[in-house]
């Protein structure tokens, strides 16, 4: 068969699972409705290209991006889910579309009138902008459900009745005038900071990953990892892990990845062994932390430059150590539950062999390594990397099945001459469809951001959670990671990132530095983003656990609460690399340094680099060992708490050091290391001893 058909067939089934755990609408392909919001969301991926070689007006291409959005959402979405709204779009979500495009236009076709009348807004002005911010609102509620719109809705009224609130937390109020103005008539709100990095950056790095999805790859980093792993204990386990780990890289949906990867790994897991609700789990743990693999990273690693201005590379490097060693000790848990469960992998000769699988589509290789390497060597800009790596994986996908053909000597017709430009356009229009939540949600995150420059509720903040906080940065931080896991089981991740940004991240690095941290910017703002992908598969809400469960027919709360106790590993890391810099690769920060702005010095090392990769992954080993109750056989009560000792040992050598007057780092790794080979040797002694008994 056409390796190309495979792919094929398998993406459309995986596009439909997509469809129906997001909620969309699930129109009859062929009718014209099909085709209107596949030529939308056409155009749209078209003009994003377009803009990064033309030069436009940022607020124009904020603008143009949000009206696409928003006729694809009243489109996409139904505003209530019967099984006729589902099937087919009602005549009133027309006007109501056409409407919100023109709202989200109305600053391009008066851009100079709007200038020149800053501040003095027409009641034009301020209708449209009434309009424009209730459309916006309902697409929200549409997409991503009540909890962001709710959000949005409370910082304005905070906005407009702030002198009737309690004294802690007054202000003097502001008019409609002025919200309208602040949150659509400039870019300090719907058009500000969060839209325009997911105008400029986000669309690019979504629509690569959408056509290398397209072309294939999805299913060939699934085949790849099950046919490295298969064969080891709990090996379509392992295989889930690493294969979503590989979609990571092109996905930032953490529900994208749970049903491309789950679909085929969910049910490998249930036939060796695993129980519905762990091999659903394991696929959440998974998918919901392939947000934190750079390069995209759920969009968060384009905000956080923007907010920060940092280099997007620099972002990347600080972020590239805590998340591959999430995903080891989320490996390093599968292999735990397969040994207690006492799970096999598959008979050998029933996989195939990996390096034929390796060769079979290293092509999908080629563009993600020309992408890393454009981005990091050739020091690119984002939007350009991205869309070279575009045109380069739309080459690939035009040779393909040309190729494949030749090789297998089959005839090169014209559908398999035309086939690679078919794939091309599914993609160009999936990659559209992927963003529209992405798009309205930085939107309405927009109107946090905006409220918090308005009312200046940021330092009203600091001065809450710090009388909450007792002067206890540590008391901060858990109060921090309390409302991020909130906010989050309602948001998704970029939006839940945005308002935490906002909020709390300033708050964090204003009362660390007054209790003597010096910390940099990044660290802050990593956290609170760790925390809201947590939120993913945290009952009762978290919509990726939810995905999971419907592919392996299990209860979703129990499924939810599975995948959290699998991810409460990735909980500490946060705080570890709060604590411990070096974790980011920051040596140190010397915010006085006039030659280094940013006031961070680089750990550049490579042996001091692989030292604390490895000293991070058995201190995270020892957390999973600890919680999961086994190393080689189940852990005594004093086997955990040596196990636990370990952990700090290994993430925050340098508090550990102070506080056992150790006079070096590497002393408090020796010890770590030293009480962890006693906790292994007693475990491989015990399990001679009982041997030696039988």
């Amino acid at each position: 068969m056409d390796r190309g058909l495979v792919n094929e067939q398998i993406s459309e089934t995986d596009e439909e699972l997509i469809e129906k755990s997001e909620g969309q609408r699930n129109l009859k392909e062929g009718s014209w409705q099909y085709w209107m919001i596949a030529i939308i969301a056409f155009s749209w991926s078209m003009y994003q290209l377009y803009v990064v070689v033309v030069p436009t007006n940022s607020v124009f291409i904020r603008s143009f991006h949000l009206a696409f959005a928003l006729a694809l959402v009243f489109a996409m979405y139904p505003m209530f889910r019967t099984p006729k709204t589902m099937s087919g779009i009602p005549w009133y979500n027309f006007p109501i579309a056409i409407a919100s495009v023109i709202g989200a236009l109305y600053i391009v076709m008066n851009y100079d009138a709007l200038n020149a009348r800053s501040g003095a807004w027409s009641h034009l002005d301020v209708g449209m902008g009434i309009m424009t911010i209730i459309l916006l609102l309902k697409a929200a509620r549409r997409s991503l459900g009540m909890a962001l719109p709710v959000i949005a809705i409370v910082f304005m009224l905070y906005d407009y009745f702030g002198q009737y609130m309690p004294d802690l937390i007054a202000h003097k109020g502001a008019s409609i005038n002025k919200i309208v103005g602040q949150m659509y008539l400039t870019t300090e709100g719907i058009f500000g900071v969060p839209l325009g990095v997911s105008a400029s950056y986000v669309f690019l790095f979504v629509l690569f990953g959408a056509l290398l999805e397209r072309a294939g790859a999805g299913k060939y980093f699934i085949d790849l990892a099950y046919a490295l792993l298969g064969k080891y204990d709990g090996g379509p386990a392992k295989a889930s892990v690493a294969a979503s780990g590989m979609m990571g890289i092109i996905s930032g949906s953490s529900i994208a990845n749970t049903v491309t990867t789950g679909t085929f790994t969910i049910p490998l897991m249930k036939k060796l062994g695993f129980p519905a609700h762990k091999a659903a789990a394991v696929e959440v743990a998974a998918s919901t932390n392939g947000q934190l693999m750079p390069p995209i990273m759920g969009a968060a690693a384009f905000i956080i430059a923007e907010f920060l201005g940092l280099a997007y590379t620099d972002v990347v490097m600080a972020a590239a150590i805590p998340a591959f060693v999430s995903y080891f000790a989320l490996f390093y848990i599968v292999h735990l539950e397969a040994k207690k469960l006492g799970l096999k992998g598959e008979d050998p000769s029933k996989l195939a062999r990996a390096f034929d699988v390796f060769k079979s589509g290293v092509h999908y290789i080629i563009p993600i390594f020309f992408l890393m390497y454009t981005l990091i060597i050739l020091r690119q800009s984002p939007q350009m990397a991205a869309f070279n790596a575009i045109f380069f994986m739309m080459l690939i996908m035009v040779l393909q099945r040309p190729i494949y053909a030749f090789l297998e000597k089959r005839a090169i017709t014209t559908e398999v001459m035309l086939s690679g430009f078919v794939d091309i356009g599914h993609g160009m229009i999936n990659g559209a469809k992927n963003m529209v939540p992405i798009a309205i949600a930085t939107a309405v995150a927009g109107i946090v951001v905006g409220s918090v420059t308005l009312t200046g509720i940021g330092l009203i903040l600091s001065e809450v959670i710090e009388e909450l906080a007792h002067g206890y940065i540590i008391y901060v931080l858990l109060l921090t990671a309390i409302v991020s896991l909130i906010l989050g089981m309602g948001l998704p991740t970029t939006a839940n990132y945005i308002v935490m940004a906002a909020l709390t991240a300033p708050v964090i690095m204003e009362l660390a530095d007054s209790l003597g941290y010096l910390i940099p910017a990044i660290a802050a703002h990593l956290f609170v983003f760790y925390f809201g992908i947590l939120a993913d598969d945290t009952p009762p809400v978290g919509m990726a656990a939810y995905a999971a469960a419907g592919i392996a027919k299990s209860d979703p709360i129990k499924t939810g609460l599975q995948g959290f106790a699998y991810d409460i590993r990735t909980a500490i890391l946060p705080f570890a690399f709060f604590f411990n810099n070096k974790l980011l690769l920051i040596s140190g920060v010397d915010a006085l340094d006039p030659n280094n702005p940013s006031g961070w010095h680089w750990i550049t090392n490579p042996g001091e680099i692989a030292l604390i990769f490895l000293t991070a992954v058995a201190g995270m080993f020892a957390f999973s060992s600890a919680t999961q109750g086994w190393v080689l056989t189940k852990t005594t009560g004093i086997e955990r708490i040596m196990l636990l000792m370990v952990v700090p040992l290994m993430l925050v050598p340098n508090l550990t050091s102070t506080w056992l007057h150790l006079n070096s780092e590497y002393i408090s790794y020796t010890i770590g290391f030293a009480i962890y080979a006693t906790v292994y040797m007693t475990q491989k002694n015990k399990i001679k001893l009982n041997k030696g008994l039988a």
